[in-house]
């Protein structure tokens, strides 16, 4: 697949490029640059991320940071078999446990909701930092509301990172996630507080909070560049001249 030629390479991780020492400079080079491609493209484009990873993975399969773009590349394409697959194999070569939320979500994705949640009792958790802790217990309510069970998801939110007044990373998806779950339970009034409550959070636009809190609220949003009713109103003046001109036309022939 083509690349750009300001396409460097330099553009990853340290770390990343650390890993690709092990191999030749001139094929670590070509790794690198379609690594890059997988991350400028696996939000606006997938499809095309997912292609680039499939490359990179060809050409140094046994590198961990290469298996894991592979897997987030099948994962934002919802392939989520091969994602897990690929985790794994990261994992297995990493020993690290980061994976560890984003495998679970695999295992909902898979129809598999009781996986995950098994997987957020285990103690791999407890390695997690604070952001993988909160992602696991988004992926865990997640599983709960897959099993139809709403209470247990709100509950499962409930948690000193909910609680907490402090903006951090995370704080506005979990805030958006607990105020969903409230509403799917019928507590409209509390899902509004905490819609608000996640906007207030959401400074990088992370979460569609605004148009949760506008639905709530009953305002509809009228597209300024929509020119259908331009269109209805001009039709209607035309359709206004033409009977004032038969009118016009049937005074004459009285007259």
């Amino acid at each position: 697949m083509p690349i750009p030629p300001e396409v460097t390479g330099e553009e990853i991780d340290a770390d990343v490029r650390q890993e690709l020492m092990s191999l030749p400079k001139g094929l670590a080079d070509d790794v690198a640059r379609n690594l890059v491609m997988v991350a400028q493209l696996i939000d606006e484009d997938p499809e095309k991320a997912y292609g680039y990873s499939r490359v990179a993975l060809r050409l140094a399969s046994r590198v961990a940071a290469v298996r894991e773009a592979a897997g987030f590349a099948a994962y934002a394409n919802q392939k989520y078999s091969e994602a897990l697959a690929e985790f794994r194999a990261a994992r297995r070569m990493s020993g690290g446990v980061e994976l560890w939320p984003v495998m679970a979500d695999c295992e909902r994705g898979l129809g598999r909701p009781e996986r995950a949640l098994a997987m957020a009792g285990e103690p791999e958790v407890q390695k997690l930092d604070k952001a993988g802790q909160v992602e696991m217990r988004l992926v865990a309510a997640g599983a709960r509301r897959d099993m139809g069970q709403l209470d247990a998801a709100i509950v499962t939110l409930q948690s000193p990172e909910l609680a907490s007044g402090a903006h951090q990373p995370w704080t506005a998806r979990l805030r958006y996630a607990y105020a969903d779950a409230l509403l799917a339970a019928g507590r409209e009034q509390e899902a509004r507080e905490w819609f608000a409550k996640a906007l207030e959070a959401d400074k990088d636009g992370a979460t569609d909070a605004s148009d949760r809190l506008a639905e709530l609220d009953g305002v509809e949003f009228v597209d300024a560049f929509d020119d259908s009713d331009d269109e209805d109103e001009t039709e209607d003046r035309v359709e206004d001249r033409a009977e004032a001109k038969d009118v016009a036309d049937e005074d004459d022939d009285e007259s």
